[in-house]
């Protein structure tokens, strides 16, 4: 498929397909007739040589600067280079993917003042597979992504440099580093000469954050159908009850999220044996990490669609500054002409993103912390059910099972727990005049860090619940036959053709990264999706799905 950048409705799994699937994009006329309509509005307010932020004056602390016109283009030119100080890693191939898409996006909203060529270099780049090198740290979330988006568009001008895809029939992968000029005659295009307003254009806005919380979002609303489906089987293997997930209780207390993941669990044990087989026993009720997995996780869910919200807004939102507008019906104080209003805004701060960032943050340290507790309940010989043995080894004492997998679970919480918040720091750049930022950026990277180490709790708790379930039949004395709920089992077997039943100590990191691997890849899902159909219960605001897109 072809993703359209069209400025009006791109979505978080559009941006995924383009960051990990390579699909193609395009920009259809009528975002491209804008896109002409706001250049024409620059050559109005070049005419009239008076002083209008960011298209001949200088930037930051510098406003007051008028630029003759002989230099401006030297003075777009500059701006590039002067801004592409960041630092750190670089950015992965994805995150870059994702930030060209973003960016191309919100300059075909109509409001930037770029030339079309300027688009048609950006759409040439991720079709032809020139992706920049980008330097991660540096942004302060206003005015927007500035020394990232910098980074990337230097190979623009001809300079920087970029991976370039060159694959080979040996090596499908394979790139090539090459200075910006050769990067883009790799892909037919010359290196542009910056108009007025189009430096600034390319490199205030939001979409290294808005690119990244797009993947955050398809992926944290993955990890909550996974936790779900991991809390359900360690709900059946530990012999706990599925009536905390009837929907009579939660009807009176409707929370999207929690009505959803309750949903959930019914689905995926649904016609459980096992459920079945000790429905009458005497247990009252079951530990909060069981009895309350719809609340939490709902909790979680909810955090995301509410990111998801902002992102699908973001992507399609102008976030530069200054922007450009028909002034007609714009009040009489702005600047402009009968043709053309040239107006300055903060579009460019990152706080709309910056706090549901860290909110899923927390939200995701939630999820891996319950997710933990349950793990302990599967290993811990104060704690389980008797039919388990100690630490789920079948020789506990001389074996130790999965006594440290434990152990890795809550060093990836202790993880999650100690990474800062950052959306609350504040330091004032440029004189004094940008005096305070959101740190969006750094949000978004705490998320994406949080994403992995939830990930890793799960999948944990996967290969603890696949290994009780070699247990069960010992609780019915040893009835071998007993089945689990339908979507419950495709986890089970999915975790057992990756990982085989523990049978004597081995090192099972291996164990636990196979199934990460497998939840990076959407296997679980869609495991889960082809013996359960209709498992997969979305929030409302949620529109995504299994897509194939995910990390």
């Amino acid at each position: 498929m072809t993703v359209e950048l069209d400025g009006e409705t791109l979505t978080p799994e559009d941006v995924a397909a383009v960051a990990r699937d390579d699909e193609d994009v395009s920009v259809p006329e009528p975002a491209r007739e804008r896109v002409r309509k706001s250049r024409e509005r620059i050559a109005d307010v070049l005419e009239r040589d008076e002083p209008v932020y960011g298209v001949n004056t200088g930037f930051g602390e510098l406003v007051d600067q008028q630029i003759p016109g002989n230099r401006l283009e030297t003075l777009q030119t500059n701006l590039l280079r002067s801004h592409a100080a960041g630092t750190g890693r670089e950015l992965t191939r994805e995150e870059v993917r994702a930030t060209l898409a973003a960016r191309v996006n919100a300059l075909v909203t109509g409001h930037s003042g770029v030339r079309e060529v300027v688009v048609d270099h950006l759409v040439a780049m991720l079709n032809g597979g020139v992706h920049p090198v980008v330097k991660s740290r540096g942004s302060l979330g206003a005015s927007g992504d500035l020394a990232p988006l910098a980074h990337a568009s230097l190979v623009l001008i001809g300079e920087g440099e970029a991976d370039v895809d060159a694959p080979t029939d040996d090596d499908p992968e394979r790139t090539r580093r090459l200075e910006g000029a050769a990067a883009l005659e790799a892909i037919d295009r010359e290196p542009l000469t910056l108009a007025p307003k189009e430096g600034l254009a390319l490199i205030n806005g939001t979409q290294l954050t808005t690119g990244l919380a797009a993947l955050a979002v398809v992926d944290a609303e993955s990890l909550a159908s996974t936790a779900d489906v991991a809390g359900a089987l360690t709900t059946e293997v530990t012999l706990g009850t599925t009536a905390s997930a009837e929907p009579t209780i939660h009807d009176v207390r409707p929370h999207d999220g929690q009505r959803a993941s309750a949903a959930t669990v019914r689905r995926l044990t649904a016609g459980s044996d096992v459920v079945e087989a000790h429905r009458n026993c005497d247990r009252v009720q079951d530990a909060y990490s069981l009895r309350c997995l719809p609340q939490v996780h709902g909790a979680v869910r909810d955090a995301v669609s509410h990111l998801r919200e902002a992102v699908e807004i973001e992507l399609n939102s102008a976030t530069d500054n200054p922007l450009v507008f028909d002034a007609t019906g714009i009040d009489d104080r702005a600047s402009g002409t009968d043709r053309a209003a040239v107006l300055s805004g903060g579009n460019f701060h990152g706080e709309p993103l910056a706090l549901r960032l860290e909110y899923v943050r927390l939200a995701l340290t939630e999820l891996a912390t319950i997710s933990e507790r349950r793990i302990d309940r599967l290993v811990n010989p104060n704690l389980q059910e008797p039919h388990l043995p100690p630490f789920l080894a079948p020789d506990s004492g001389v074996q130790s099972g999965y006594m440290i997998a434990q152990y890795t679970a809550a060093a990836a919480v202790n993880e999650l727990r100690a990474t800062g918040t950052a959306v609350t720091d504040n330091t004032p750049v440029s004189g004094g005049q940008e005096d305070h930022v959101s740190m969006s950026a750094t949000a978004a990277f705490a998320v994406r860090s949080s994403l992995e180490s939830a990930r890793t709790v799960l999948a944990t708790e996967l290969v603890c619940g696949a290994q009780a379930r070699e247990y069960v039949g010992d609780a019915f004395d040893d009835v071998d036959d007993l089945e689990l709920g339908a979507g419950t089992d495709a986890a089970y077997d999915l975790v057992r053709e990756l990982v085989a039943p523990l049978e004597t100590d081995r090192p099972v990191h291996a164990d636990v990264e196979a199934v990460v691997e497998a939840l990076e890849a959407g296997l679980l899902e869609d495991a889960v999706t082809a013996a359960c159909p209709d498992w997969l219960e979305r929030s409302p605001i949620d529109a995504g799905g299994p897509t194939g897109t995910r990390r």
